[in-house]
């Protein structure tokens, strides 16, 4: 695994699918205390699943919002 941008990207993509699929937090395929590819893509695929999960807690916010909260 190559260590850039690119692949950092496709890591926080992963995880955010994950999340669509319904896959928990823990599910990553990626071990955090493994050697630094490991590290590198538990860190990416953790991003993209919390960005998807944030993104979805904010939706259903402004879907409360709007309806008279």
């Amino acid at each position: 695994m190559q260590l850039n941008r690119q692949t950092a990207l496709a890591l926080q993509q992963e995880g955010k699918a994950a999340f669509a699929k319904g896959d928990p937090h823990d599910s990553s395929p990626y071990d955090r205390l493994g050697n630094s590819e490991q590290q590198f893509g538990y860190q990416f695929w953790t991003r993209g699943w919390v960005s998807a999960r944030s993104k979805a807690e904010g939706a259903q916010e402004e879907a409360g919002v709007s309806a008279g909260r």
